[in-house]
């Protein structure tokens, strides 16, 4: 399955959880701390969501597709980030 490089910068002042949802059962979740950048390789036609936790329990931030999160190839290292 091909995939790209991308980055996640989280500019809020909380931690949030980023979950990489893509095609062919591809997931993946990580904790990004506030002002980390984050590189990850996923499918094309994947999708970002950002959660937090809120007072009511866990908050959907925010949902981006993949591909606005995608790096140019001449910025992403030889080991593929």
């Amino acid at each position: 399955m091909p995939t790209g490089t991308c980055l996640y910068r989280n500019t809020s002042r909380q931690m949030v959880i980023l979950r990489c949802i893509g095609p062919e059962t591809f997931f993946q979740e990580k904790v990004v701390f506030p002002f980390e950048d984050w590189l990850f390789r996923c499918p094309p036609h994947s999708r970002v969501d950002i959660w937090t936790h809120g007072l009511t329990g866990a908050e959907q931030l925010d949902s981006i597709n993949a591909e606005d999160l995608l790096l140019p190839a001449e910025v992403v290292p030889p080991d593929g980030g």
